[in-house]
Protein backbone atom coordinates (compact mmCIF):
# COMPACT_ATOMS: atom_id res chain seq x y z
CA UNK A 1 0.00 0.00 0.00
CA UNK A 2 1.58 3.71 -1.18
CA UNK A 3 0.96 6.25 1.47
CA UNK A 4 1.74 9.90 1.14
CA UNK A 5 4.98 10.75 2.54
CA UNK A 6 4.58 13.91 3.73
CA UNK A 7 1.53 12.48 6.16
CA UNK A 8 3.27 11.85 9.91
CA UNK A 9 0.37 9.54 10.59
CA UNK A 10 1.04 7.12 8.09
CA UNK A 11 4.95 6.53 9.08
CA UNK A 12 3.65 5.88 12.70
CA UNK A 13 4.49 1.87 12.88
CA UNK A 14 5.87 1.64 9.56
CA UNK A 15 9.34 1.37 7.81
CA UNK A 16 9.93 2.61 4.47
CA UNK A 17 11.56 -1.15 2.78
CA UNK A 18 11.94 0.61 -1.40
CA UNK A 19 11.90 4.53 -1.91
CA UNK A 20 8.02 5.33 -1.66
CA UNK A 21 6.78 1.75 -0.22
CA UNK A 22 6.15 2.01 3.57
CA UNK A 23 5.25 -1.78 4.78
CA UNK A 24 4.11 -1.81 8.05
CA UNK A 25 6.14 -3.88 11.24
CA UNK A 26 4.16 -6.09 13.04
CA UNK A 27 5.15 -5.64 16.97
CA UNK A 28 7.39 -7.75 18.39
CA UNK A 29 9.65 -8.48 14.69
CA UNK A 30 12.70 -7.28 14.36
CA UNK A 31 13.55 -4.84 11.50
CA UNK A 32 15.44 -5.81 8.93
CA UNK A 33 16.75 -2.97 6.65
CA UNK A 34 17.27 -4.49 2.93
CA UNK A 35 21.07 -3.09 3.08
CA UNK A 36 21.68 -5.81 5.95
CA UNK A 37 23.09 -9.06 4.70
CA UNK A 38 21.24 -11.66 6.10
CA UNK A 39 23.00 -15.30 6.21
CA UNK A 40 21.36 -18.87 5.30
CA UNK A 41 19.73 -21.38 7.22
CA UNK A 42 20.45 -23.98 4.33
CA UNK A 43 22.79 -23.04 1.85
CA UNK A 44 21.37 -23.38 -1.63
CA UNK A 45 23.58 -27.14 -2.27
CA UNK A 46 21.26 -28.38 1.33
CA UNK A 47 24.69 -27.74 3.48
CA UNK A 48 23.31 -26.49 6.81
CA UNK A 49 24.55 -23.69 8.35
CA UNK A 50 23.88 -24.08 11.46
CA UNK A 51 26.80 -24.97 14.55
CA UNK A 52 25.22 -27.00 17.72
CA UNK A 53 27.29 -26.34 20.55
CA UNK A 54 26.72 -29.31 22.78
CA UNK A 55 26.89 -29.09 26.57
CA UNK A 56 28.51 -32.48 27.26
CA UNK A 57 31.27 -32.70 24.07
CA UNK A 58 31.49 -35.93 22.45
CA UNK A 59 35.04 -38.07 22.81
CA UNK A 60 38.01 -37.72 20.82
CA UNK A 61 37.50 -41.06 19.22
CA UNK A 62 33.52 -40.76 18.41
CA UNK A 63 34.33 -37.29 17.58
CA UNK A 64 37.00 -38.45 15.27
CA UNK A 65 35.44 -41.05 13.53
CA UNK A 66 32.64 -39.04 12.32
CA UNK A 67 34.60 -36.24 10.69
CA UNK A 68 36.16 -39.04 8.97
CA UNK A 69 33.30 -40.35 7.77
CA UNK A 70 32.10 -36.62 6.80
CA UNK A 71 35.17 -35.36 5.80
CA UNK A 72 36.33 -35.61 1.66
CA UNK A 73 38.15 -38.20 1.15
CA UNK A 74 41.42 -36.54 0.75
CA UNK A 75 41.68 -35.24 4.09
CA UNK A 76 40.28 -38.82 5.37
CA UNK A 77 43.56 -41.01 3.49
CA UNK A 78 45.72 -38.72 4.88
CA UNK A 79 44.83 -38.90 8.59
CA UNK A 80 45.36 -42.59 7.76
CA UNK A 81 48.50 -41.99 6.13
CA UNK A 82 49.71 -40.13 9.54
CA UNK A 83 47.81 -42.50 11.44
CA UNK A 84 50.11 -45.33 9.93
CA UNK A 85 53.39 -43.12 9.52
CA UNK A 86 53.11 -42.59 13.13
CA UNK A 87 52.75 -46.27 14.34
CA UNK A 88 55.69 -47.49 12.12
CA UNK A 89 57.85 -44.59 13.59
CA UNK A 90 56.89 -45.10 16.77
CA UNK A 91 57.48 -48.95 17.32
CA UNK A 92 60.35 -48.52 14.94
CA UNK A 93 62.09 -46.22 17.82
CA UNK A 94 61.09 -48.95 20.28
CA UNK A 95 62.79 -51.38 18.32
CA UNK A 96 65.97 -49.59 17.99
CA UNK A 97 66.15 -48.16 21.69
CA UNK A 98 65.66 -51.81 22.35
CA UNK A 99 68.73 -52.83 20.09
CA UNK A 100 70.78 -50.14 21.04
CA UNK A 101 70.09 -50.80 24.99
CA UNK A 102 71.25 -54.80 24.03
CA UNK A 103 74.30 -53.78 22.36
CA UNK A 104 73.12 -54.99 19.24
CA UNK A 105 74.77 -51.64 17.16
CA UNK A 106 78.29 -51.78 18.74
CA UNK A 107 80.30 -52.05 15.46
CA UNK A 108 81.45 -55.86 16.72
CA UNK A 109 78.10 -56.83 17.02
CA UNK A 110 76.99 -55.63 13.87
CA UNK A 111 75.99 -59.10 11.23
CA UNK A 112 78.52 -59.38 8.94
CA UNK A 113 78.81 -63.27 9.01
CA UNK A 114 81.65 -63.40 11.50
CA UNK A 115 79.97 -62.79 14.93
CA UNK A 116 78.52 -64.97 16.95
CA UNK A 117 76.27 -62.18 19.07
CA UNK A 118 73.04 -62.85 19.46
CA UNK A 119 70.86 -59.88 18.82
CA UNK A 120 67.48 -58.89 19.68
CA UNK A 121 66.62 -58.69 15.99
CA UNK A 122 68.58 -60.47 13.39
CA UNK A 123 69.95 -58.12 10.39
CA UNK A 124 69.69 -54.55 12.08
CA UNK A 125 72.20 -52.26 11.10
CA UNK A 126 70.09 -48.93 12.60
CA UNK A 127 67.28 -46.66 12.94
CA UNK A 128 66.45 -47.48 9.08
CA UNK A 129 66.50 -51.32 9.70
CA UNK A 130 64.52 -51.51 13.02
CA UNK A 131 61.39 -49.11 11.09
CA UNK A 132 61.41 -51.63 8.06
CA UNK A 133 60.84 -54.19 10.48
CA UNK A 134 58.16 -52.27 12.08
CA UNK A 135 56.61 -51.84 8.72
CA UNK A 136 56.84 -55.72 8.07
CA UNK A 137 55.36 -56.45 11.48
CA UNK A 138 52.27 -54.60 10.53
CA UNK A 139 51.88 -55.33 6.69
CA UNK A 140 52.66 -59.67 7.55
CA UNK A 141 54.97 -58.94 4.87
CA UNK A 142 57.82 -60.74 6.15
CA UNK A 143 60.98 -60.85 3.56
CA UNK A 144 62.76 -63.27 5.61
CA UNK A 145 65.80 -61.48 6.32
CA UNK A 146 65.03 -59.33 9.36
CA UNK A 147 63.27 -61.58 12.19
CA UNK A 148 62.84 -61.55 15.64
CA UNK A 149 65.05 -63.82 17.88
CA UNK A 150 64.36 -65.27 22.14
CA UNK A 151 67.44 -63.35 23.31
CA UNK A 152 65.16 -59.83 24.39
CA UNK A 153 61.57 -60.36 25.70
CA UNK A 154 60.87 -56.81 25.89
CA UNK A 155 61.27 -57.07 21.82
CA UNK A 156 58.53 -59.89 21.92
CA UNK A 157 55.99 -57.58 23.65
CA UNK A 158 56.63 -54.52 21.62
CA UNK A 159 55.91 -56.99 18.32
CA UNK A 160 52.82 -58.48 20.18
CA UNK A 161 50.92 -54.80 21.19
CA UNK A 162 52.48 -53.20 17.25
CA UNK A 163 50.44 -56.69 16.10
CA UNK A 164 47.50 -55.45 18.31
CA UNK A 165 47.94 -51.97 17.46
CA UNK A 166 47.97 -52.51 14.05
CA UNK A 167 44.58 -54.74 13.93
CA UNK A 168 43.27 -51.37 15.73
CA UNK A 169 44.15 -48.75 13.20
CA UNK A 170 43.27 -51.67 10.13
CA UNK A 171 39.60 -52.40 11.74
CA UNK A 172 39.26 -48.45 11.74
CA UNK A 173 40.06 -47.83 8.40
CA UNK A 174 37.60 -50.51 6.74
CA UNK A 175 34.67 -49.60 9.02
CA UNK A 176 35.57 -45.69 8.09
CA UNK A 177 35.58 -46.82 4.45
CA UNK A 178 32.74 -49.07 4.48
CA UNK A 179 30.56 -46.28 6.00
CA UNK A 180 31.62 -43.59 3.03
CA UNK A 181 30.85 -45.75 0.30
CA UNK A 182 27.97 -46.73 1.55
CA UNK A 183 26.47 -43.61 2.87
CA UNK A 184 24.01 -42.29 0.06
CA UNK A 185 24.98 -38.43 -0.10
CA UNK A 186 26.76 -38.81 -3.16
CA UNK A 187 23.39 -40.17 -4.70
CA UNK A 188 21.97 -36.69 -3.64
CA UNK A 189 24.50 -34.76 -5.75
CA UNK A 190 22.48 -36.47 -9.08
CA UNK A 191 19.36 -34.91 -7.40
CA UNK A 192 18.57 -32.03 -8.56
CA UNK A 193 16.30 -28.68 -7.39
CA UNK A 194 15.58 -25.91 -9.28
CA UNK A 195 17.27 -22.82 -8.68
CA UNK A 196 13.70 -20.65 -8.55
CA UNK A 197 10.53 -20.98 -7.38
CA UNK A 198 7.49 -19.42 -8.84
CA UNK A 199 3.79 -18.37 -7.61
CA UNK A 200 1.77 -18.61 -10.69
CA UNK A 201 -1.83 -18.89 -10.59
CA UNK A 202 -3.09 -22.95 -11.03
CA UNK A 203 -6.69 -23.66 -10.80
CA UNK A 204 -7.96 -20.78 -10.30
CA UNK A 205 -5.89 -20.79 -7.10
CA UNK A 206 -2.40 -18.85 -6.12
CA UNK A 207 0.25 -21.52 -5.72
CA UNK A 208 4.06 -22.04 -4.51
CA UNK A 209 6.15 -24.69 -6.81
CA UNK A 210 9.27 -25.52 -7.67
CA UNK A 211 11.09 -28.73 -9.39
CA UNK A 212 13.13 -31.33 -8.50
CA UNK A 213 14.19 -34.29 -10.64
CA UNK A 214 17.12 -37.43 -10.86
CA UNK A 215 19.77 -37.25 -13.91
CA UNK A 216 20.64 -40.94 -12.91
CA UNK A 217 18.83 -44.12 -14.61
CA UNK A 218 18.49 -46.19 -11.24
CA UNK A 219 14.91 -45.06 -9.94
CA UNK A 220 14.63 -43.98 -6.70
CA UNK A 221 11.02 -45.40 -4.70
CA UNK A 222 9.03 -44.31 -1.83
CA UNK A 223 9.67 -40.67 -3.02
CA UNK A 224 7.95 -37.88 -0.33
CA UNK A 225 8.49 -34.39 -0.71
CA UNK A 226 8.39 -31.76 1.80
CA UNK A 227 8.57 -27.52 2.36
CA UNK A 228 9.72 -25.97 5.61
CA UNK A 229 9.22 -22.47 6.12
CA UNK A 230 12.51 -21.41 7.80
CA UNK A 231 12.64 -17.24 7.87
CA UNK A 232 9.53 -15.11 7.51
CA UNK A 233 9.29 -11.55 8.13
CA UNK A 234 6.03 -10.60 6.55
CA UNK A 235 3.09 -7.60 7.24
CA UNK A 236 0.89 -10.26 8.74
CA UNK A 237 3.46 -12.79 10.04
CA UNK A 238 6.53 -13.53 11.83
CA UNK A 239 9.14 -15.70 13.20
CA UNK A 240 11.29 -14.53 15.75
CA UNK A 241 11.95 -17.28 18.35
CA UNK A 242 13.70 -20.17 15.22
CA UNK A 243 10.56 -21.91 14.81
CA UNK A 244 9.39 -23.96 11.99
CA UNK A 245 6.66 -24.19 9.65
CA UNK A 246 5.65 -27.37 7.65
CA UNK A 247 3.44 -26.57 4.34
CA UNK A 248 1.15 -28.45 2.66
CA UNK A 249 2.60 -29.49 -0.50
CA UNK A 250 1.91 -32.44 -3.16
CA UNK A 251 3.65 -33.86 -6.46
CA UNK A 252 1.99 -32.69 -9.53
CA UNK A 253 1.20 -36.13 -11.98
CA UNK A 254 3.89 -38.43 -9.99
CA UNK A 255 2.66 -41.17 -6.90
CA UNK A 256 4.90 -41.59 -4.12
CA UNK A 257 6.27 -45.09 -6.05
CA UNK A 258 6.75 -43.19 -9.45
CA UNK A 259 9.00 -41.24 -10.34
CA UNK A 260 10.46 -40.80 -14.15
CA UNK A 261 11.17 -37.79 -14.97
CA UNK A 262 11.10 -34.33 -12.96
CA UNK A 263 7.78 -33.55 -10.86
CA UNK A 264 6.59 -29.80 -9.40
CA UNK A 265 6.36 -29.99 -5.94
CA UNK A 266 2.79 -27.34 -5.42
CA UNK A 267 2.19 -26.06 -2.21
CA UNK A 268 -1.55 -24.18 -2.37
CA UNK A 269 -1.91 -20.60 -1.08
CA UNK A 270 -5.06 -21.40 1.05
CA UNK A 271 -6.42 -19.89 4.19
CA UNK A 272 -4.34 -22.74 5.64
CA UNK A 273 -0.98 -21.40 4.47
CA UNK A 274 0.80 -18.88 6.51
CA UNK A 275 1.57 -17.11 3.15
CA UNK A 276 -2.30 -16.54 2.85
CA UNK A 277 -2.02 -12.48 2.93
CA UNK A 278 1.54 -12.67 1.01
CA UNK A 279 1.55 -10.32 -1.92
CA UNK A 280 4.02 -9.33 -4.53
CA UNK A 281 4.90 -6.48 -2.55
CA UNK A 282 5.24 -7.98 0.73
CA UNK A 283 7.17 -10.63 -0.92
CA UNK A 284 9.89 -8.01 -2.44
CA UNK A 285 9.60 -6.09 0.96
CA UNK A 286 10.21 -8.79 3.40
CA UNK A 287 12.66 -11.78 4.41
CA UNK A 288 11.32 -15.21 4.00
CA UNK A 289 13.57 -18.90 3.32
CA UNK A 290 12.13 -21.78 2.96
CA UNK A 291 13.81 -25.06 2.87
CA UNK A 292 12.91 -28.06 0.55
CA UNK A 293 13.45 -31.69 1.32
CA UNK A 294 13.36 -34.72 -1.01
CA UNK A 295 13.20 -38.12 0.34
CA UNK A 296 13.20 -41.40 -0.89
CA UNK A 297 14.89 -45.38 -1.67
CA UNK A 298 17.72 -45.78 -4.00
CA UNK A 299 15.98 -49.05 -5.76
CA UNK A 300 19.42 -50.47 -6.19
CA UNK A 301 20.43 -50.28 -2.41
CA UNK A 302 17.53 -50.14 -0.58
CA UNK A 303 18.81 -47.27 0.77
CA UNK A 304 17.17 -44.31 2.02
CA UNK A 305 18.23 -40.69 0.32
CA UNK A 306 17.78 -37.12 1.50
CA UNK A 307 18.28 -33.87 -0.47
CA UNK A 308 17.70 -30.37 0.49
CA UNK A 309 17.54 -26.96 -0.96
CA UNK A 310 16.55 -23.58 0.04
CA UNK A 311 15.10 -20.19 -1.31
CA UNK A 312 14.95 -17.02 -0.15
CA UNK A 313 12.65 -14.17 -1.31
CA UNK A 314 14.82 -13.52 -4.34
CA UNK A 315 14.93 -16.67 -5.43
CA UNK A 316 10.76 -16.67 -5.71
CA UNK A 317 9.29 -15.48 -8.92
CA UNK A 318 5.76 -14.10 -8.52
CA UNK A 319 4.18 -14.58 -12.25
CA UNK A 320 6.24 -17.21 -13.37
CA UNK A 321 5.96 -21.22 -14.67
CA UNK A 322 8.40 -23.62 -15.63
CA UNK A 323 8.90 -24.13 -19.00
CA UNK A 324 8.22 -27.50 -20.30
CA UNK A 325 11.11 -30.49 -20.36
CA UNK A 326 10.10 -33.44 -21.55
CA UNK A 327 10.42 -34.06 -25.69
CA UNK A 328 9.46 -36.80 -27.74
CA UNK A 329 12.96 -38.08 -30.34
CA UNK A 330 10.90 -39.79 -33.35
CA UNK A 331 13.69 -40.38 -34.92
CA UNK A 332 15.54 -42.41 -31.81
CA UNK A 333 12.11 -43.32 -30.63
CA UNK A 334 12.45 -42.71 -27.02
CA UNK A 335 11.56 -39.48 -24.77
CA UNK A 336 14.14 -36.59 -24.07
CA UNK A 337 14.15 -34.92 -20.96
CA UNK A 338 16.59 -31.82 -20.96
CA UNK A 339 18.09 -31.25 -17.75
CA UNK A 340 19.27 -27.44 -18.58
CA UNK A 341 15.61 -25.98 -18.45
CA UNK A 342 14.82 -27.63 -15.13
CA UNK A 343 14.82 -23.76 -13.51
CA UNK A 344 14.05 -22.17 -17.01
CA UNK A 345 10.49 -20.16 -16.52
CA UNK A 346 8.05 -18.10 -18.88
CA UNK A 347 6.01 -14.99 -17.60
CA UNK A 348 2.41 -15.69 -17.42
CA UNK A 349 -0.22 -13.00 -16.09
CA UNK A 350 -0.64 -13.58 -12.77
CA UNK A 351 -2.39 -11.30 -9.75
CA UNK A 352 -0.20 -9.42 -7.93
CA UNK A 353 -2.27 -9.23 -4.78
CA UNK A 354 -1.91 -12.04 -2.03
CA UNK A 355 -4.35 -15.32 -2.27
CA UNK A 356 -6.43 -13.79 0.27
CA UNK A 357 -7.25 -10.46 -1.46
CA UNK A 358 -7.54 -12.93 -4.25
CA UNK A 359 -10.53 -15.13 -3.20
CA UNK A 360 -12.23 -11.93 -1.54
CA UNK A 361 -12.29 -10.80 -4.78
CA UNK A 362 -13.82 -13.99 -7.05
CA UNK A 363 -16.28 -14.39 -4.07
CA UNK A 364 -17.28 -10.31 -5.12
CA UNK A 365 -17.40 -10.88 -8.52
CA UNK A 366 -19.58 -14.61 -8.12
CA UNK A 367 -21.85 -12.51 -5.31
CA UNK A 368 -22.50 -10.07 -8.34
CA UNK A 369 -24.04 -11.77 -10.69
CA UNK A 370 -26.28 -13.27 -8.18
Amino acid sequence: MIEDPDDDESLEGSSIINPGIYVPIKRGCRQISPRTPTRRYVFKNGDINIEKFKPRPEGFFISWFLSMINARWRWTLLNFFTAFTANWLFFGFVYWITALVHGDLREDHLPNGNTTWVPCIKNIYGFTSTFLFSVEVHTTVAYGKRAITLECPQTIIAMCLQCIVSSFFQAILVGILFAKLTRPKARTQTILFSKQAVVTLRNNQLCLMYRVGDMRKSRILNIKASLFILKLDLDDHCINDFEQLDLNVHMDGCESTFFLWPVSVIHVIDEFSPLYKMSATDLLCGKIEMLAVFEGVIESTGQPVQAKASYSENEILWGHRFVHMIQSHHKKDVYGVDFSKLSDTEQVDTPLCSAWEYSLAISLYNLSYL
